[in-house]
């Protein structure tokens, strides 16, 4: 049905345009409409016979005139039930009409009471699905743009419980201006459901690793969400105790906060039973001692997401690549290069991308191991993903055999390449019978190696300072 049973109206089927209540001042007439309502079928009891009833009072009924029954049926109809059950058993009980009087007013006194109990059952101060006008207005006067929290995250304006003046304050205190508040309650709206506790005891946490105010309110401006995610309170404490005693520095950790708040939920004792593993293996592939602890907070500061890893995942991935014919210092060398990322991945879909990548080359084992070791990217993309970035390799010109000799080449996406192409062959640069080198490495490299090209191609044939050989 198309309009609520419980707001008084009258309801029709889904689609249908709601109908208006035939009413006495107007003389009882209604609106033409479609028969599919049930207003229709009631209708239809009006032009049968006026039957004699009585709601009060006892002995004969006497039958209604004319004149009385559009009001009649005006009365009725205010009183029609708020449900469909309601709705039916009133019609019922009005084609009974004959009944006795005092049956039709127990009747009508059992619609009363039960249309009363179902509207004080669905009557709340906040409808369901209503906004918190408390809410709004307090944002209103932050200049906070509502339209763009109605846009994302809509359900934060329906909870009846906010703290918008409470957590302005408080970043308020902290330093943060209008603008700077009003910008982080637009990106970050779940800020106004936190309570004052929670926010100031976050505060705390932060003011671990980041003591000085200003510094940690521009932190919250640029990652809002990280420090309003107030959860595993116990386990951030705890986690950001453990990577202090393991040496990492106050500035990586709180990189750690802003960009991987995820592994500060884990337990403290999983993340300890990672980095365990991580050592044990490092010594039993070669490592030493003393260079242990320093490989290790390289590699969690390059990849701290290695610690959402399991302990049985890391060991599989390390005993497939001791079975793919790599020897100890080369699977060291490879989880040095890869940055940890190697675990996240799986046996399966390493197995897929080397079966891959031998096919195209056309290389042994031993060469294809060499392939992997410049170009560890072999090994860490899927089949997808290396497919596509060959087939634009290829429809740029560039050949296998370029590919082969600088396979690094592939850990760049295809827009990447188009755009170094483009801008190498507006300086006359072939990149077809050039060294992809030029094409390659990172934007900084890139930039450097377009630059030489870009200064070699201005240069004038000749020194104008230098002297002539001029023979007498």
């Amino acid at each position: 049905m198309a309009k609520s049973l419980f707001t008084g109206g009258i309801p029709t089927r889904e689609g249908s345009p709601p109908r208006s209540r035939p009413s006495a001042r107007h003389g009882g007439k209604a609106a033409p409409h479609a028969p599919t309502t049930w207003y229709g079928t009631f209708r239809s009891f009006r032009s049968a016979p006026p039957r004699p009833a009585r709601c009060q009072g006892s002995g004969p009924a006497r039958p209604r005139s004319a004149q009385e029954e559009p009001g009649l049926h005006s009365m009725m109809l205010r009183g029609v039930a708020h449900s469909a059950k309601d709705t039916v058993t009133f019609l019922l009980a009005r084609s009974h009409g004959s009944s006795p009087g005092l049956k039709f007013l127990s009747f009508c006194s059992e619609v009363t009471n039960r249309s009363f109990l179902i509207h004080s059952t669905y009557t709340t101060d906040t409808k369901p699905g209503e906004e918190n006008k408390k809410t709004i207005e307090d944002l209103h006067r932050l200049s906070v743009d509502i339209k763009k929290i109605r846009r994302v995250k809509e359900w934060v304006l329906l909870q009846e419980v906010a703290y918008v003046p409470e957590i302005a304050r408080i970043l308020r205190e902290m330093g943060a201006d209008e603008p700077a508040i009003a910008s982080i309650l637009e990106r970050c709206p779940e800020a106004m459901l936190r309570s004052p506790a929670e926010v100031n005891s976050q505060r705390a946490l932060w003011q671990l690793v980041c003591q000085k105010e200003n510094q940690l309110i521009k932190l919250i401006e640029q990652f809002p969400d990280s420090f309003f995610a107030t959860g595993y309170h116990e386990n951030q404490k705890a986690n950001i105790l453990f990577f202090q005693e393991l040496g990492l520095k106050n500035n990586i950790i709180t990189r750690f906060l802003t960009s991987a708040p995820s592994i500060f939920h884990n337990p403290p004792e999983k993340n300890k039973h990672v980095i365990e593993t991580l050592q044990r293996n490092y010594l039993s592939l070669g490592g030493s001692d003393a260079n242990m602890k320093i490989w290790i907070l390289k590699l969690l500061s390059q990849n701290p997401f290695i610690l959402l890893s399991t302990s049985s995942a890391i060991q599989e991935n390390l005993e497939f690549l001791r079975k793919s014919d790599f020897t100890d210092h080369e699977v060291l060398q490879l989880l040095s290069k890869l940055k940890g990322f190697i675990f996240q991945l799986t046996p399966s879909t390493m197995q897929k991308s080397m079966l891959f990548s031998k096919n195209v080359f056309k290389c042994s084992d031993q060469e294809f191991k060499q392939l992997v070791l410049k170009c560890p990217a072999l090994l860490y993309y899927s089949v997808p993903i290396l497919e596509e970035r060959l087939e634009g390799l290829l429809k740029e010109g560039i050949s296998i055999a370029q590919i082969r000799e600088t396979p690094m080449v592939l850990e760049l996406t295809t827009q990447i390449v188009q755009y170094r192409i483009k801008k190498l062959s507006a300086l006359g640069y072939s990149i077809k019978s050039g060294n992809l080198e030029n094409l390659n490495g990172t934007k900084k490299d890139f930039e450097a190696n377009y630059g030489k090209i870009q200064s070699k191609k201005e240069r004038p044939m000749f020194n104008p300072v230098a002297p002539l050989n001029i023979e007498d």
